[in-house]
């Protein structure tokens, strides 16, 4: 609870953007789950940071990338675990999140209706003279 007002405080107020506090966020909360049978802290720390990196980022390679460069000879041991970490939370940030193209599908179904008002084309594709019969 107070990581996650930290975070929504160094959001509003740092320098750094979203970024390394969403990682010191997932390093928080992988301590947090560090505590389940079987699971080593660098393993969670890891974890977490790939897993919050990628919903911030929506880049999985450089999410994978990050914590095993942070973890050096530990980050190599837990890569494996890092790669499904960061591939369930890319599926499931893609799956969360609102799908853009519902509004210009409603722009593009009200288009055709202007276009197929018949009294301004052929004003518009005339010359006046043409268009005011008198020659």
């Amino acid at each position: 609870m107070c990581k996650g007002l930290a975070y929504g405080v160094s959001l509003s107020s740092f320098r750094g953007g979203p970024i390394f506090p969403a990682m010191f966020v997932g390093a928080a909360g992988g301590i947090a789950m560090s505590h389940l049978p079987g699971l080593p802290v660098v393993a969670g720390v890891a974890m977490g940071i790939g897993a919050m990196s990628v919903v911030m980022l929506t880049l999985p390679l450089t999410s994978v990338l990050l914590p095993s460069l942070l973890l050096l000879s530990d980050g190599l041991a837990v890569m494996p675990l890092v790669i499904v970490a960061v591939v369930v939370a890319h599926v499931a940030a893609a799956r969360i999140a609102p799908a853009p193209a519902a509004e210009g599908r409603h722009a593009a179904q009200g288009s055709p209706g202007a276009e197929s008002d018949g009294a301004t084309a052929p004003a518009a594709t005339g010359t006046p003279g043409q268009r005011s019969g008198a020659n």
